[in-house]
């Protein structure tokens, strides 16, 4: 069973996550957001059917043995691209041990089908003997012109990405979830910053993982879509901004991906959150830029099992934000 043809790409490494009760995290949660948005709501519900608006998911729920996988990583695109390493998503269920295995997150596109590099938005289900369903989109610059994007719905046929992505996968069952709603950003950090270091001041280096989805309500976030790859090595911060687009970009969005409290010495990317939206725009959310108006409304579940897969042998921790 191999993800990649490479055969060097298909070391799995497993590691099972602290599973603190739905409570306590609910109650770290709604501590540390506080610190960051003036309004604050964190509960255990039971979750929306997410296949409706505004949330557009493959499946209903984030139920039935949730795991986070972080796949490949920053080390083979920078500071140069490794194209050898690309993957196929259809055969993760398989690998992690979960079947149905409804798939949901941020990373590299698959660049032999779109013919570029793109930043994707996982976001399909594969099942042994049936059809794949999928509503995976990509984010690129159309005719590689950096003023302007495209957000392409990718083919049921294509489960390919690359290079490197961070994955949270369940059944898609309907079940509990952890909602999280918060208005009015007060402090410097983001969403996603906000609610991992909250669970890391509440659990210390023991490493909780979140996955799911959240909603850009209201206001207009910084998000980047990268440039196809570069023809010289990246070296620098100053170099990738270069090569990296960075756009503001306006509510509804929704934005698929994982945090993990803490690193448990895996070499992981901590957070990544990739969006879409039905009206043009999408990719790499890095934070809001309208403090005052911006409204998150997230559907997260615990993740019970870290699967690291093709870790890199040579890494580093450049380009990770």
């Amino acid at each position: 069973m191999e993800l990649s043809t490479d055969k060097t790409s298909n070391r799995v490494e497993r590691q099972a996550l602290f599973q603190p009760q739905f409570e306590d995290v609910v109650k770290a949660l709604s501590k540390g957001l506080r610190e960051n948005f003036e309004t604050v709501n964190v509960s255990l519900e039971d979750c929306p059917d997410l296949t409706q608006e505004p949330f557009h998911l493959a499946a209903k729920g984030l139920g039935g043995s949730p795991k986070i996988v972080d796949l490949g990583g920053p080390p083979y695109l920078l500071p140069n691209v490794d194209k050898s390493r690309y993957y196929d998503c259809a055969l993760l269920g398989e690998i992690c041990q979960i079947e149905p295995a409804f798939i949901v997150g941020a990373g590299a596109g698959p660049f032999q089908y779109v013919g570029t590099n793109s930043e994707m938005i996982a976001n399909l289900i594969v099942e042994k003997g049936k059809e794949n369903k999928v509503g995976t989109r990509i984010v690129k610059l159309q005719n590689h012109q950096r003023d302007k994007i495209e957000v392409q719905v990718l083919p049921k046929e294509e489960t390919k990405c690359a290079l490197l992505a961070n994955f949270f996968l369940s059944q898609g069952k309907s079940g509990k979830v952890i909602k999280v709603h918060v208005k009015k950003r007060t402090g410097s950090k983001d969403f996603v910053t906000s609610m991992r270091e909250a669970l890391k001041s509440q659990f210390g280096d023991k490493a909780v993982g979140l996955g799911g989805a959240f909603l850009v309500k209201e206001g207009k976030v910084r998000q980047h879509v990268m440039s196809d790859f570069s023809k010289t090595p990246i070296h620098t911060e100053e170099e990738l901004n270069s090569w990296l687009n960075f756009y503001e970009m306006s509510a509804p969005l929704v934005a698929l991906g994982i945090l993990i409290s803490v690193d448990p010495g895996m070499d992981l990317r901590v957070q990544h959150f990739h969006s879409f939206s039905l009206h043009g725009e999408g990719g790499h959310y890095h934070y809001d830029t309208t403090p005052d108006s911006v409204e998150y409304l997230a559907y997260l579940n615990m993740a019970g099992e870290l699967i690291r897969i093709d870790r890199p042998e040579v890494t580093h921790q450049f380009g990770r934000d």
